[in-house]
């Protein structure tokens, strides 16, 4: 996909995400008034989280897509990485923050039951739709563009139906049963759910941060790709790193030494362009080697 292309289906997805999170916060402190339930509030305090780190993709967005430049020779695109690492440790703390809540309220003696729990179902009901719509959108997104942040808060995004719903059968139980420790145990499993979600999110951020190789299902189909490349007699050295949704390829290729650097380079750019026909994200870079060629012994490097 043109970088034109990517660019502003990564935005309007940004901008969804930004516009989504503050018309949840609104309603579901509606809701929390109305209410008082425990579950509408780590509802909320999630929503509220969701507007700062989707402020804060947004921004990483933008940035990611700026070009290379003197400074950054292969562009942006660990910002991607960086506001994702981020997005884990909020969501982490916002975890462990509703967690405390729901376990204080479990252990007191008086507990105020929900009331207008209609109307607050009725919210909860409007944030599951809002939300569901912005995951689709964002995972089209991830999956046309490969944008990690993107891919993170669409993740993040399909995380908050779970205790949506959750706090939906909470207010139904407390008003319908008078089950008053169910809107704290909904609560506490939404946190739960939540710090899950956070680890995958920092782990695969921090994988890339680290220069961790790329998926070994994409290196395998690049190896084959070269194996049976015409004019390719052999190849060595295939490394990949990602950055954001970049994956940088490096490789060496093993070529007839008696033809042209002509004959050479046309076979290596050929390579390059059918590499990046498969994968539209890779930066690729091709070193050509002729056929049984030996490393020089002052070479040390491997």
């Amino acid at each position: 996909m043109p970088d034109t292309s990517a660019k502003r289906l990564n935005t309007s997805a940004g901008v969804l995400s930004v516009t989504v999170a503050l018309i949840l916060v609104v309603a579901k402190l509606w809701a929390l008034g109305q209410t008082g339930s425990l579950a509408v509030a780590a509802t909320l305090a999630d929503s509220a989280l969701d507007l700062m780190v989707s402020l804060g993709g947004l921004v990483a967005i933008l940035y990611a897509a700026k070009p290379a430049d003197d400074d950054h020779n292969f562009g942006h695109t660990s910002a991607e990485d960086l506001a994702a690492l981020g997005q884990s440790l909020f969501i982490l703390v916002s975890a462990g923050v509703i967690a405390t809540a729901a376990v204080l309220r479990l252990l007191s003696d008086t507990v105020t039951l929900p009331e207008r729990e209609g109307q607050g179902i009725a919210v909860l009901a409007f944030s599951i739709a809002v939300t569901f719509a912005l995951v689709l959108w964002q995972r089209y997104v991830a999956a046309r563009t490969g944008n990690k942040v993107v891919a993170a808060d669409s993740l993040h995004y399909m995380g908050d139906l779970i205790p949506n719903i959750g706090a939906i059968i909470a207010l139904w139980a407390s008003g319908a049963l008078g089950l008053h420790q169910i809107d704290s145990v909904v609560a506490l499993a939404a946190a739960a759910f939540l710090a899950v979600g956070a680890v995958r999110i920092g782990k695969r951020a921090w994988d890339a941060l680290m220069d961790r190789q790329a998926d070994p299902a994409m290196i395998a189909e690049i190896s084959e790709l070269v194996a049976d490349f015409d004019g390719v007699h052999g190849f060595h050295d295939l490394k990949t790193r990602q950055a954001g949704s970049k994956v940088f390829v490096n490789l060496h290729i093993e070529l007839d030494g008696t033809q042209t650097l002509d004959e050479a380079h046309a076979i290596g750019a050929a390579l390059r362009r059918a590499i990046i026909a498969a994968y539209p994200q890779a930066d690729v870079l091709i070193h050509k080697d002729p056929v049984g060629v030996e490393r020089h012994p002052d070479d040390t490097r491997i």
